[in-house]
């Protein structure tokens, strides 16, 4: 009872306190986080040197990001092959496809300040899109939106849009004139396509009325600080750029360095690992939820917008966990960045780039904290692979946890008043936490009947656990006795005062 007592007040002080300020989730609170994670780094070492070895990729480099801190960064291998030129931590990379997600950041900038609506056809921003004839005659107008989440209809196009990254915006302009040929009507099925977001970033040179670089440059990067991130490869010293190789027949072949043009907007950024990490970190700055102010240059209920999925793109069977057990995992598209969420509950937000030369991937995990960035100087090289295995690390040997999320006053009232009722029936005055439903759906005599054999196994109650709440209006915890314990778990409903409005008991045996 002294247990029980001491956790009450341990619950009133919490109610006090979060009745006296503003809602504000806290920060991660493990203090051996950090340190699991540099545990760790010398396996990721090795992990990233191997699987460069085994794919025959010149030169990369790498960063582990956590909280916002680049807390691990190397570099290895050869930025340029005839001189032996080394990567250096500041080399910089073309990032192809990981550019796309700065395409969708500054849509929905202009969205948010009023510019532009995701709803608006094409054709609104581009006149040259009105010639453009869609596949079937019960297709719907294609909208900005269907550009943003690759349901525009248009095929996946790798291989040809690669290649078009230099021309300039008045050959693209000719290409829509001329007519486009869709694979499917719009709206119904996720694809790739390079197109899609190159007209994206057109509209934002129509709309922002200033090339497409130049508005992400002023808009984004220079907010963010990152000064050593551009478009064309010829504003680059060349001692600082790398070099793009493929591998073939056994040696490294110089792939063509694609200066910038219209397509830029789906592929053409070049930047450094510290650049880009503030990058990442504006996004994972994004979660959890809380009061403090926005920063510029995005919302950070826009970034989250970025995060979440808009599109089901497949339902993959690729992972699988370190002890080589399978991991079933859904993926999905959003706007310039793919979600994926896996059977174990981990979610993290992706993409990767791949042009002639170069392969990248970043991933960031925004319940974790952490993000995983990897830039390689090979036509297509697999960095995602790479990043695959290294979150593996990061979850099943360094344990990094998720946040836990801080319960509502309102969700840490009705739990105590749950508490009591569970063991005493008659208290009338916590009998006012339950809904209309509650014994409608269950009769009270019901529950008096299961609650008197569940805590006749668990004994004498000696312990009533903290509460693990899931959101803001549902949570879970135990009452221990000696011989088990009770886990219940309770959902509120959204009425202005919240009660309880299901509870489910599940007896547990002693751990």
């Amino acid at each position: 009872m002294r247990c029980f007592l001491l956790f009450l007040a341990s619950w009133v002080a919490t109610v006090v306190l979060h009745g006296a300020t503003p809602y504000t989730p806290p920060r991660f609170e493990d203090p051996d986080r950090v340190r699991r994670i540099r545990e760790v780094l010398p396996r990721l070492d090795a992990l990233y040197a191997d699987h460069a070895a085994t794919n025959h990729i010149p030169g990369y480099v790498y960063g582990v990001l956590v909280d916002g801190e680049l807390i691990h960064r190397r570099a290895a291998g050869v930025a340029e092959t005839a001189s032996g030129r080394p990567v250096g931590l500041s080399t910089r990379f073309r990032i192809a496809s990981m550019s796309k997600s700065f395409t969708a950041a500054a849509i929905l900038r202009l969205r948010d300040l009023g510019k532009l609506s995701l709803e608006d056809p094409v054709s609104r921003h581009l006149p040259e899109f009105r010639r453009v004839s869609v596949l079937t005659l019960d297709s719907p107008v294609i909208t900005i939106r269907h550009l943003l989440r690759m349901s525009g209809g248009f095929p996946q196009d790798d291989p040809w849009g690669d290649r078009k990254l230099a021309e300039t915006d008045a050959q693209l302009d000719a290409l829509v004139r001329e007519g486009l040929t869709f694979s499917n009507p719009p709206g119904i099925r996720w694809e790739y396509s390079n197109l899609g977001y190159t007209l994206l970033g057109r509209i934002v040179t129509r709309v922002a009325r200033m090339p497409y670089q130049s508005y992400v440059t002023r808009e984004i990067l220079q907010p963010l600080g990152m000064t050593n991130t551009v478009y064309e490869i010829d504003s680059v010293a060349s001692g600082e750029l790398a070099h793009g190789y493929r591998w073939q027949d056994g040696v490294w072949l110089a792939e063509p360095m694609l200066h910038d043009g219209a397509w830029g907007a789906m592929g053409g950024m070049v930047t450094t690992l510290d650049d880009f990490a503030r990058y990442a970190a504006f996004h994972l700055d994004a979660w959890p939820p809380r009061d403090e102010p926005d920063r510029a240059p995005l919302r950070r209920a826009t970034r989250r917008e970025m995060h979440r999925p808009w599109e089901v793109v497949t339902v993959p069977t690729d992972l699988s966990d370190l002890e080589g057990k399978p991991v079933a995992r859904a993926a999905g598209y959003s706007t310039g960045l793919s979600w994926n969420q896996d059977s174990r509950g981990i979610i993290w937000v992706r993409h990767a780039g791949g042009l002639p030369g170069f392969g990248s991937e970043f991933r960031f995990l925004p319940d974790h904290g952490v993000a995983l960035i990897a830039f390689g100087n090979r036509t297509y090289a697999p960095m995602t692979a790479a990043n695959v295995k290294a979150m593996e690390v990061l979850v099943g040997a360094a344990k990094i946890p998720a946040r836990t999320v801080v319960p509502s006053p309102i969700l840490v009232r009705r739990a105590g008043q749950v508490a009591r009722l569970l063991q005493d029936w008659d208290s009338v005055a916590d009998r006012e936490a339950l809904a209309s439903n509650f014994f409608l759906d269950h009769p009270e005599t019901e529950w008096r009947r299961k609650c008197g054999e569940l805590l006749a196994k668990t004994g004498p109650i000696i312990e009533v656990t903290p509460l693990t709440a899931e959101n803001q209006l549902r949570g879970r915890f135990r009452l221990r006795g000696a011989k088990g314990s009770v886990e219940v778990f309770l959902t509120l409903m959204p009425e202005k005062e919240p009660k309880v409005q299901e509870v489910t008991v599940t007896f547990r045996e002693p751990e």
